[in-house]
């Protein structure tokens, strides 16, 4: 299988993206087998699933839904590119990224120039901005207090201001160049759990003590589950008619240390968490619940760009078969970065 899903060059990126910008897209409806999983679901699962869509706007704005798919409503509005959601651990506010102004691709990610974080309250109240030049911003279990990039470099910060206190520099720990995305603490706060681009490209875990890098492989978007026992992120094979197939990985972390790893004869079957089957097996944007039980992404059945395809949003009960897991979006526009936070 081609390895390339998490490994499209910059320059690929930058051209697709010079020529094209996200579209609004349509509503469409669902199959026979998909309103049957879907009514399954019905019931299963109480919380809200905050995701980013084109679907009001082509340059992206927030959007919320039950976890189960139903009542979906509008969360932000306006010119701006609104992307990246995390719902707070309490569940009463979102963190997101928001471009200066007009259309920014997520591919200038690593432009801080370009980027703030903002806030809003899950019912659509107190909008407002906590940190400037900025991108991936993401909540330590506090709720307090966000961890946040600047190319190459993470920062935290109290959410409600204060001092920057500087997590890791990438031009000190790894090659000169290398961007760090989507910075996810450790519960335990002793671990750093990052994609690296740029210079480098490949994802992993940072020891904040021992400053020491442990490779946990290929592709991108490697977080943690809730208890810090385990993580995940996505692996350039698997299913799909694509030419980018993907997966979703699980790996266990004890002692310290990411247990288990994909070797010259493939993934290991107990290492695989999700792999759609058929053509809509690109999975990209996993993000477990902060109960740890249940599991929303985003599929794709061709393409790549994460702003531009129509992506769909998927919830799953982690260990169930997966002919469980129940597409929620029935829309032609991108839906990327879904969050979950369920009810405990």
């Amino acid at each position: 299988m081609r390895k390339i899903s998490c490994l499209i060059s910059l320059t690929m990126l930058a051209a697709s993206m010079a020529f094209a910008q996200p579209q609004q897209g349509a509503a469409v409806s669902p199959t026979a087998d998909e309103q049957k999983t879907l009514d399954a679901l019905k019931g299963k699962v109480k919380g809200v699933i905050v995701w980013s869509s084109s679907r009001s706007n082509p340059h992206h704005d927030l959007w919320k839904m039950n976890a189960d798919g139903s009542d979906a409503k509008q969360l932000t509005q306006g010119d701006a590119v609104d992307w990246f959601p995390r719902i707070s651990p309490d569940g009463k506010a979102v963190l997101y990224t928001r471009s200066k102004a007009g259309w920014v691709p997520e591919n200038d990610a690593d432009q801080p120039d370009k980027w703030d974080l903002w806030t809003i309250g899950i019912d659509g109240q107190g909008e407002k901005k906590v940190v400037e030049n900025a991108t991936w911003g993401t909540w330590l279990v506090d709720g307090k207090t966000i961890l946040f990039t600047r190319a190459g470099k993470v920062f935290k910060r109290a959410l409600e201001g204060g001092d920057e206190t500087l997590v890791l520099d990438g031009d000190v720990a790894f090659k000169a160049g290398a961007i760090l995305q989507e910075p996810n603490l450790s519960p335990d706060g002793k671990f750093l759990a990052i994609t690296l681009r740029g210079s480098m490209r490949e994802t992993g875990i940072w020891s904040i003590a021992d400053k020491t890098w442990q490779q946990s492989g290929e592709g991108c978007q490697i977080d943690w589950f809730p208890d810090g026992k385990a993580v995940y992120r996505v692996n350039p094979t698997g299913n799909g008619g694509t030419a980018a197939p993907s997966e979703i990985l699980r790996f266990p972390f004890e002692n310290g240390k990411q247990v288990g790893k994909v070797g010259f004869f493939g993934v290991p079957k107990e290492l695989r968490l999700m792999d759609l089957p058929g053509r809509r097996s690109h999975e990209y944007f996993p993000r477990v619940s902060n109960t740890g039980e249940w599991l929303v992404w985003g599929a794709t059945d061709k393409g790549h760009d994460h702003d531009i395809y129509d992506y769909e949003i998927y919830v799953w009960k982690i260990g169930a078969p997966v002919e469980t897991a129940a597409r929620v979006t029935y829309h032609t526009g991108n839906d990327r970065w879904p969050d979950l936070w369920v009810e405990k």
